[in-house]
């Protein structure tokens, strides 16, 4: 029960982190931000994993692959995300 506690933590932190790297404005709540960064770290982690397969293709990454892949995301949200329409 203690590692879910602490996925949820290390996924708020990350969330943050890769939030306040990545330029621009992110509207994403508490919810959100927890999902990118436990989103982050496991394709931080299939990325090592194939860089280097020595695990499994569903691992959590460290600190740096986790944000990498968090700020991976994010850019991949933007760039893919509905254009708005900005009213007169």
């Amino acid at each position: 029960m203690f590692w879910l506690l602490g996925w949820i933590v290390f996924g708020f932190l990350i969330g943050l982190i890769a939030r306040g790297l990545y330029p621009g404005r992110q509207s994403m709540g508490l919810v959100a931000t927890t999902l990118l960064g436990i989103a982050g770290s496991l394709l931080g982690g299939f990325v090592g994993y194939l860089i280097a397969p020595n695990g499994s293709m569903l691992q959590g990454a460290g600190w740096i692959g986790s944000l990498l892949g968090a700020v991976a995301l994010i850019a991949i949200a933007q760039r893919t995300g509905r254009r708005r329409i900005e009213q007169p």
